[in-house]
């Protein structure tokens, strides 16, 4: 997540390596969730993303969805040059050549689906490509990550992956807690991702993955998307070089097909959002007002992932793993997910 348009968007200054690879790389961004405008799809461009999931609900229940994703389609319609909706890979590819955003439309929550198993495939017909079984408290479908237990993958969470594995939708386990995390990756027959998180071993937080849940993902064919957002990195003083060590340590030892990026950008909101996120319709408001925390001035906003591209250059990675971590592991699991699985 992130704060509002009013920060000033700090420009990336590369080295011309740095600056080509960036400009031939098919840039993915696992996850942002912004209030989305033509000026905020610019700033995606301006940062040279092709594709991108974005968050269509959180809270929302089935009504409030259709008119998330209607408002989607609208914005599509009105800005045809800078954006098209996705539902493949290669629909990101060819964004690619066309110099426009692919979005895959995605959910933070599986509170869409009600209590319905048959609305997962409803919306993925409607374009939902991603889902996450949970956003931070327990749901139908299992438990999450700030719960004091997790109660672990329910029969409802059971039926729910079926159906995501049967229409090639991806499952993701970001604010998942990691009972339920595990219980998932059993439980799928498709690979499964994590799109915006890091190790606990980085920074030890409940919105953080430790190594089990990690390796359960990635061995079984799926990725981990290292996250940007201030709370999962150590805040606005954690430098460019030790995120970039991070994603060179996580290649190391996961792999570099396993590894991409979910900035959990969000733009263009006010602090209203942000106690909306937090609270939901299932608690009141806290005492405390709750505010966007600060990002570190290498990155703000998405006009900065030239920076991230630099940073991983002097880190020491190659430049091949460098492209997977910025797209191509992305494309390649949507190869591998989004056609769907055939259920016995």
């Amino acid at each position: 997540m992130a704060e509002n348009r009013t920060s000033t968007l700090l420009k990336a200054p590369a080295s011309d390596s740095a600056a080509a690879l960036h400009t031939a790389a098919t840039i993915v961004d696992g996850l942002q969730i912004s209030n989305w405008d033509r000026a905020t799809l610019e700033e995606l461009r301006a940062g040279g993303i092709s594709g991108v999931n974005a968050t269509a609900a959180v809270w929302e229940g089935p009504a409030d969805t259709l008119k998330a994703i209607g408002d989607w389609y609208q914005l599509a319609a009105k800005n045809p040059d800078l954006l098209t909706m996705a539902r493949t890979a290669d629909d990101i590819r060819r964004a690619k050549l066309d110099n426009r955003i692919a979005v895959l439309l995605g959910f933070q929550n599986t509170s869409s689906f009600g209590d319905d198993y048959k609305l997962v495939e409803v919306f993925h017909e409607l374009g939902v490509k991603i889902a996450q079984l949970t956003y931070n408290i327990q749901n139908l479908v299992g438990g999450a990550c700030y719960e004091p237990e997790d109660s672990g993958l329910t029969r409802f969470g059971r039926t729910i992956i079926s159906e995501m594995n049967r229409v090639g939708m991806l499952i993701d386990l970001s604010h998942v807690g990691n009972r339920t995390s595990l219980d998932a990756v059993e439980a799928s027959v498709a690979p499964i991702a994590i799109t915006h998180s890091n190790p606990t071993w980085f920074v030890e937080n409940p919105r953080n993955k430790p190594d089990e849940v990690i390796r359960a993902v990635t061995e079984a064919g799926g990725m981990l998307g290292c996250c940007l957002y201030p709370l999962v990195i150590g805040g606005k003083k954690t430098t460019l070089e030790q995120f970039c060590q991070m994603v060179a340590r996580l290649v190391d030892e996961l792999g570099p097909t396993r590894i991409g990026l979910g900035s959990d950008c969000t733009r263009n909101w006010d602090d209203k959002f942000v106690g909306w996120l937090r609270n939901g319709r299932w608690q009141p408001e806290g005492e405390t007002k709750a505010t966007w925390p600060e990002w570190p001035e290498w990155f703000v906003g998405p006009e900065d992932f030239p920076r991230l591209t630099d940073g991983l250059l002097k880190v020491g990675l190659d430049e091949t793993t460098i492209r997977g971590v910025l797209g191509e592991n992305w494309l390649n699991l949507f190869d591998d997910v989004f056609p769907g699985r055939k259920i016995s």
